[in-house]
């Protein structure tokens, strides 16, 4: 995008869904809360919009989480809206390097100085000029992350109450998360409330009353969550080359977000040597972006050589394409730094290791085949370096799989060590990576008791009632604020 050209905004289409079909999960006493919290924000909102603006409207948990909540908001009366901003690769680099910084690591290392500044405004106040033309007096916008956070100022002279909302984070500050925090903060002075993953992610010079915590949430009905039985797991990732065996296009139909049925049409690309795993053979699964923070490559080794080969298992590390997550520069870097690990390794070590990456023009098969995956795992890994909160560890519990996983971040809010799963203290510790997971493939009855634990947390803490209601009271705590 040049200086001349005009940036152009995305208004991403929700289908309204009703919240009570989570009645039969929850509780009637629960969803008789969830009414009453969405009532009093109704009456809170009066009528005005809640606006949410982020950068992408696929390839990562930011945009899966917003369709399923915008859609229970505006099944519920609420006009719950997702516009997603525009930027050039200079725009998105910077932003990564932010993001990094905020996960306390340096990222590719470049600065982020005046000249970043300058760039990441003028990008911003192209998005501005669009974004102002939607946005009316009163209506509520929550900024997503550190791409649209210069939005702020002009959202509050536009008489809007901005919410901006952090979904990363590092538990114990350092340089580069204090020079990400400060290239930030000139644009987040003003917001009414600031909203993260947990507490101690928000940024030292965050005041306190306008801080508030809420963790994200998984839809169970979504075609990343919905049930899937044993034989259709199987003819799935036969279909799509994770599974050895041809298969022709199974006739097995996914819910889409919009309550139309899908079928998966696409397959995966995968890097491996010979033949997919054996449909019986253990399967140790992280999926995850190709982001640095989730430490693909070091699952890949942990797993080489530190996971005894008498167990039979095999590896997937699983990724989206890279060319389907606009807002991400590092994940072809990432994705090429892995196939050359993987291209090291022994042939009889590379022959139990599979690297594939989804097909993104379709999100919902997308997320489909990702169900049957994690569905098949043996177990689920996710040994990030950093970690806001971790879907997928909130989506393996839900799916009633044992988990591996870093004590990061908010994963340590999701999985109690050795009660929901086990947890590696120390994310480089590659032996502690490897033995835990050896742990949960030699004992079938550990692994069942952990993962039942795991489904039953998940049910209680981790669905869509529980976040919109917290959502629900901000929105009235605003509205007090303003003397509404």
């Amino acid at each position: 995008m040049t200086s001349q050209q005009v940036a152009r905004l995305r208004e991403v289409d929700v289908q309204a869904l009703d919240a009570a079909r989570l009645e039969p999960l929850v509780g009637t006493e629960r969803m008789a809360e969830f009414e009453r919290v969405v009532e009093a924000a109704q009456t809170s909102l009066a009528g005005r919009s809640v606006l949410n603006v982020n950068s992408t409207a696929a390839g990562g948990g930011v945009a899966e989480m917003l369709q399923t909540l915008l859609a229970y908001a505006r099944g519920a009366g609420v006009d719950a809206r997702w516009i997603v901003i525009e930027g050039d690769p200079a725009f998105f680099a910077i932003t990564k390097r932010i993001h990094n910084g905020l996960y306390g690591a340096p990222g590719d290392g470049g600065e982020l100085g005046e000249p970043e500044r300058r760039h990441y405004e003028q990008v911003l106040r192209r998005n501005a000029d669009e974004l102002l033309a939607l946005v009316r007096p009163g209506d509520v916008v929550l900024i997503h992350d550190p791409q649209p956070a210069g939005l702020a100022a002009a959202l509050k002279r536009a008489g809007a109450r901005v919410v901006w909302r952090c979904h990363v984070g590092v538990d114990e500050p350092n340089e580069w998360s204090e020079r990400a925090w400060e290239f930030l903060r000139p644009y987040l002075a003003d917001v009414d409330a600031m909203v993260v993953s947990r507490a101690s992610f928000a940024p030292s010079w965050a005041d306190p009353s306008r801080v508030h915590v809420i963790p994200p949430s998984i839809d169970p009905f979504s075609a990343k969550n919905e049930p899937m039985s044993g034989r259709n797991v199987r003819l799935t990732l036969s279909y799509v080359g994770l599974l050895d065996g041809a298969a022709p296009q199974p006739a097995i139909p996914f819910n889409r977000r919009d309550g139309s049925p899908g079928r998966i049409n696409r397959r995966v690309d995968v890097l491996q040597t010979g033949p997919p795993a054996p449909p019986g053979t253990p399967l140790v699964v992280q999926v995850s972006r190709w982001d640095r923070m989730k430490d693909m490559a070091g699952v890949m080794e942990g797993f080489a050589h530190h996971v005894d080969p008498s167990l039979g298992a095999h590896l997937l590390l699983c990724g989206p394409a890279v060319t389907g997550v606009a807002d991400d520069p590092e994940a072809a870097e990432v994705l090429d730094e892995c196939m050359g690990i993987w291209r090291r390794l022994p042939h009889a070590t590379r022959s139990r290791i599979h690297l594939a990456c989804t097909p993104m023009a379709d999100p919902d098969e997308a997320a489909s085949i990702v169900n049957a995956i994690q569905r098949h795992a043996a177990v689920v890994v996710q040994k990030s370096l950093a970690e806001g909160f971790g879907l997928t560890v909130a989506e393996a519990m839900w799916k009633e799989r044992p988990i591996v996983a870093s004590a990061v971040g908010g994963i340590v809010d999701q999985i109690d060590d050795g009660v929901h799963g086990l947890l590696v203290g120390d994310p480089a510790d590659l032996r502690g990576f490897g033995s835990a997971v050896e742990a949960l493939l030699a004992d079938p009855a550990e692994a069942t008791r952990v993962a039942r634990n795991a489904r039953e947390r998940a049910v209680t803490e981790f669905l869509g009632d529980r976040h919109l209601r917290q959502y629900g009271r901000l929105f009235e705590e605003l509205a007090k604020a303003d003397g509404g």
